[in-house]
């Protein structure tokens, strides 16, 4: 939002103030003991509005020194509002679920979060230094809420604390900002065209969701129309917008944001990161990660278990991980039990005297037995065979080529071939972990999440999403979370396993003891 329309408002406010003065003026002036004033609710209303400019201007003049910050509408009703969460106590009983915020707990003016630790030189896609918007409340609010009207919906695949993220913006928008107009969207994006998906929202349906894997707004991938979506929304009459989804999902946002503008609608657009494969750049992780690589361990236990009670036994588990090796490789450095972990990040070769295959031959003649964790993106990263598979699903994504199976065969084929009957057994957890219910750390991380994408919009800011970095809930501007590159190969808004710079890939190498799976003759050419 530009400073000149923030301008236009405060002049706006004040000088119909200054008319409602001058008729109260003309009313009394033969009554001279009688002193002209602005009621206090008229004064209130100028210092909450200046306020808010306040933090626009910073907002605007700090932008040279890094500050990058989403965009911000002005008051969709010409006034500003004190936030109610500000007092003391509780607002009605303890079991309410109603407590009020202390001063000290809201965001002051010029309150930034360095977050050049989340860049690099090459990642970032603008230089010098990068301040973030803290994502604590703001004590002036924008929104009445009693005329918000706000819809959620959970786009892309399952991933553990979904039901968190959506109870926690009910529960936030229900009882810190006393907006009862609630609704979810059911199906992901196509539910916003599609009749009877769009079904209201209270507490009571939510309050015992956070105990279940899965989404109760259910998902799906594709869907995805801009003006279809964009006439439910001003059909229905949405002025906040929550949406929990991957990168995909955020370019979505990116599209919807520029529509409403388009449009003339002020429309506040918040995203919730949401990825099981961690691989979301800029915030330090993406809620249901740690659930996942804690539920893969049960996957490797039961493969070494399997492994260490046959003669030339092997443990193999497949973990998801489509273009970023997160879960396996810190899946495999907690277990401490594995022996070969393959990643999309990593090369490597399967056959040849330094190959995968021979490496896994010759620890079974020595420790007699072997753990292998591979990615289910990994095929990719293999450089003696063509791993690749036709078509697109849904979403645009290709088509992943299976490498588990390939393994399981390839393995036990080449043991065979040089006289050693193997016994492998083959996990593929790779879609039970990410249906369990969140843990108790992605339940925090869950609801810090949702709590703060409530206080932005309420903020008025739209088109930004909302993570930790350095440990601290922050707004990100969605245009910088969908161009910034982390990890080498990396596409505009993804995240790689950094095989240089993460100090996490070298604990594994240390783990594992495995070595770099490319021959000679390759490293020759």
């Amino acid at each position: 939002m530009d400073k000149d329309k923030w301008n236009q408002i405060l002049l706006l406010g004040a000088a119909t103030l200054g008319f409602i003065s001058l008729l109260h003026y003309r009313k009394t002036r033969h009554e001279p003991r009688r002193i002209t004033r602005r009621t206090t609710s008229q004064v209130r209303q100028i210092e909450r509005l200046e306020k808010i400019l306040n933090e626009q201007k910073a907002i605007e003049n700090d932008a040279a020194k890094g500050v990058r910050a989403p965009k911000m509408l002005p008051p969709p009703e010409g006034k500003v509002f004190l936030n109610p969460l500000l007092g003391t106590g509780v607002k009605q009983d303890i079991n309410s679920g109603r407590a009020f915020l202390p001063e000290s707990v809201f965001n002051k003016v010029g309150g930034y979060l360095v977050a050049d630790n989340a860049f690099s030189e090459e990642s970032c896609p603008i230089a010098g230094s990068i301040l973030l918007l803290k994502g604590s409340p703001r004590m002036e609010i924008i929104m009445n809420p009693k005329n918000v009207k706000a819809a959620i919906v959970t786009c892309g695949g399952l991933c553990p604390g979904l039901n968190v993220v959506i109870r926690e913006i009910v529960m936030s928008l229900y009882y810190n900002y006393d907006t009862t107009e609630i609704y979810g969207i059911w199906n992901g994006y196509q539910g916003f065209y599609t009749e009877g998906c769009i079904k209201k929202l209270t507490p009571h349906d939510v309050v015992d969701i956070h105990t279940l894997g899965g989404t109760i707004l259910k998902s799906s991938r594709g869907g995805w129309n801009l003006e279809k979506i964009a006439d439910s929304i001003e059909e229905h009459g949405f002025n906040q917008i929550y949406i929990i989804g991957g990168d995909g999902t955020h370019r979505g946002i990116n599209a919807m944001v520029e529509e409403m503008e388009r449009r003339n609608l002020s429309v506040f657009i918040a995203g919730i990161p949401k990825t099981i494969d961690n691989d979301i750049p800029i915030i330090d992780k993406s809620f249901g990660f740690d659930t996942s690589v804690e539920e893969a361990q049960r996957a490797i236990d039961s493969a070494n278990i399997e492994a260490n009670s046959a003669e030339y036994g092997v443990g193999l588990v497949k973990l998801m991980g489509r273009n970023s090796g997160f879960i396996a490789m810190q899946a495999s450095i907690a277990n401490r039990n594995v022996n070969v972990c393959l990643i999309p990040e990593s090369e490597y070769e399967l056959s040849g005297p330094n190959g995968v295959y021979n490496y896994i031959l010759e620890r079974l003649k020595i420790k007699k037995h072997a753990v292998v964790v591979v990615a289910e993106g990994a095929a990719v990263s293999c450089k003696d065979e063509k791993l690749v598979m036709p078509g697109t699903d849904a979403s645009g994504n290709p088509i992943l080529y299976d490498i588990g199976k390939h393994l399981r065969d390839g393995i036990v084929k080449y043991c065979k071939e040089r006289d050693m009957n193997i016994t492998l057994k083959y996990i593929d957890p790779t879609y039970m972990i990410r249906t369990v219910p969140a843990n108790s750390g992605d339940k925090v991380l869950c609801a810090t999440l949702a709590q703060a994408a409530v206080h932005g919009t309420f903020a008025g800011f739209t088109g930004f999403s909302v993570g930790c970095v350095g440990g601290a809930a922050c707004f990100i501007p969605i245009d910088l979370m969908i161009s910034t590159r982390e990890g080498k190969n990396s596409l505009p808004g993804q995240r790689r396993v950094d095989l240089e710079g993460n100090y996490m890939w070298w604990r594994l190498m240390a783990s594992t003891g495995q070595p770099s799976f490319i021959n000679e003759v390759s490293l020759a050419n």
